[in-house]
């Protein structure tokens, strides 16, 4: 509309000539040298220096290079790192109608989503870089771009492995491609972290008042009411009901007709019922609350499972990607059993996400945290082997967390955190929270090399295992995970017999522990967690 109508004064007003925009000024010889110094500075210490030189270098040319900042050569290494990701999508996506395994199919069409993904992670985080640049931002407010390009980094392995179970030609051929793409956003991350990494401020403590819920920031002052609102008493822009008394009688009918890109919270009420369905909230559906009238009472229940077929992405009987979900009173159920081994009842990819009074019940996998900020409040989570994974940044309070029945070979294991690189701002916080095993439980196992968890001031009880935690393979990842303990307690929280690895942290420093809680480790502002042990957010 504005360009429309500058395009419109200019028609009435034909005398006017505007002024033509002077070309930069080539760069000096000083210049390019300046910027090459600074270039192989900042990838000297890279774990691949010469790609990642010339990598910057070979973008570079295309952009104004009499600016010689750190700023304009991360900008120039994430352009570079699309185009490299260009590439990979479009090697991926022949494969589409070449193949004829339908486990393969549906492996690549998760990659070509999963790097799409990417893409958008990547051209936000130049988005911000930009305005780091221009001055606008702050440089020290780097949450989002270590948020997203966290993300970024962790795609690429989730597309390789939704193709276990396949022969593997596919991809073997796709693989090279993506592992370059994976360098290219790992040189970024530690770039970016290298240069823009600053001593963060100590907590603010807040007192606990009923007029501040302790809401990420994410989530404004106006929205909330919508969180303890009665769903009859709040604004809602849609009702689905089962019996026909609501505009929609499934969920995702309701999703499809939801506005895409939504700068405004959207409202969607779900009424009392078991809603057998599979849910898939694209990314362009942003700013959407689901709300249902209880966890028990309204209940989306799948049954998709690995043995059917499906990869451990798609077996998700919820998926959310659009950014800023909200979910209240449901629950989200995947009844596939443990003999069908992974079966997600809950994805999400949604950055800025909240889910609050939901129930999460699965098995094995049920809770897939696979990417981005989430916060969960007075969930219930159940399952038996990695039933909380991914490689997301998530903090849990007052959740209390349930084990079930395993098969009999299997340990059971509530978390197993995907971490690949020690520079992705990922991780799970289980804070304030309560372990109500009913079998012999491990707190977790490392899935990837850099795997971190912490539990702090949470009830574990008497079947948690005297070690705590559990090896995923041998040696593996022992001396690079982050497992911390703060302050537990209960029956199973003694520390006299706990693992010895060298990634495993007794922690007994508040400011420490303190890095983990809303406010710091996922860009929320300062509160005190809803519970009844005397906590201040400074862990004093």
């Amino acid at each position: 509309m504005a360009f429309s109508n500058l395009f419109l004064l200019l028609l009435i007003l034909p005398s006017f000539t505007p002024l033509k925009a002077l070309p930069d000024p080539p760069p000096s010889q000083e210049n390019i040298k300046t910027m090459q110094t600074l270039i192989e500075q900042t990838c000297s210490n890279m774990a691949h220096p010469k790609s990642c030189i010339s990598t910057i270098q070979s973008e570079y040319k295309h952009v104004a290079t009499h600016h010689n900042t750190h700023a304009m050569i991360i900008h120039a290494a994430i352009k570079a790192t699309m185009n490299e990701l260009q590439r990979a999508i479009e090697m991926v996506s022949p494969f589409t109608s070449l193949s004829y395994n339908p486990r393969e199919t549906m492996a690549i069409g998760d990659c070509k989503e999963l790097l799409d993904y990417s893409m958008d992670e990547l051209g936000w985080s130049l988005a911000e870089m930009e305005k780091i640049r221009s001055g606008s931002r702050r440089k020290q407010n780097s949450g989002n771009l270590q948020a997203w390009l966290s993300a970024a980094l962790s795609n690429q392995d989730t597309c390789l492995e939704g193709f276990e179970g396949t022969d593997g030609r596919v991809r073997e051929y796709i693989k090279g491609s993506l592992e370059q793409v994976t360098q290219l956003v790992s040189n970024v991350l530690e770039m970016f972290n290298s240069i823009h990494s600053l001593p963060l401020k100590p907590a603010r403590n807040v007192s606990r008042s009923k007029k501040n819920p302790y809401f990420p920031t994410w989530v404004p002052p106006e929205e909330w009411q919508l969180v303890g609102m009665a769903p009859k008493a709040m604004h809602v822009d849609v009702v689905v009901a089962l019996d026909g008394s609501g505009r929609y009688r499934s969920i995702m009918e309701a999703v499809n007709h939801a506005p895409d890109h939504s700068r405004r919270r959207y409202v969607i009420y779900v009424k009392k019922g078991v809603y057998r369905e599979n849910v898939e909230m694209k990314k362009k559906k942003m700013n959407i609350m689901l709300v249902g009238d209880g966890m028990g009472a309204t209940v989306v229940t799948g049954s998709r499972n690995f043995m059917q077929g499906w990869t451990t992405f798609r077996t998700a009987t919820f998926a959310v990607s659009g950014p800023g979900f909200i979910a209240r009173d449901i629950t989200f159920s995947n009844t596939a059993g443990p003999e069908n081994h992974q079966a997600v009842a809950l994805r999400v990819d949604s950055d800025k996400s909240a889910f609050f009074r939901c129930s999460i019940e699965g098995h094995q996998d049920t809770l897939y945290a696979h990417s981005l900020r989430q916060f969960y409040r007075e969930c219930n989570i159940y399952g038996t082997i990695d039933f909380i994974f991914g490689n997301g940044a998530a903090v849990l309070q007052d959740c209390k967390i349930f084990t079930r029945k395993p098969l009999p070979y299997q340990k059971t294991t509530i978390t197993a955190q995907g971490r690949k690189n020690p520079n992705q701002s990922t991780g799970f916080s289980i804070q304030n929270s309560y372990v109500y095993a009913s079998y012999p439980t491990y707190l977790g196992r490392p899935w990837k090399q850099y795997s971190r968890t912490v539990f702090m001031q949470t009830y574990l009880n008497y079947q948690v295992r005297p070690e705590g935690w559990l090896e995923w393979a041998g040696n593996f990842a022992l001396n690079t995970l982050y497992y911390g303990e703060y302050m537990n307690y209960g029956p199973g929280s003694g520390l006299g017999r706990r693992v010895r690895w060298p990634g495993y942290h007794i922690i007994r420093d508040a400011s420490l522990a303190s890095f983990f809680t809303v406010g710091r480790f996922i860009d929320g502002r300062s509160w005190l967690p809803a519970t009844g042990i005397s906590f201040t957010v400074g862990l004093t």
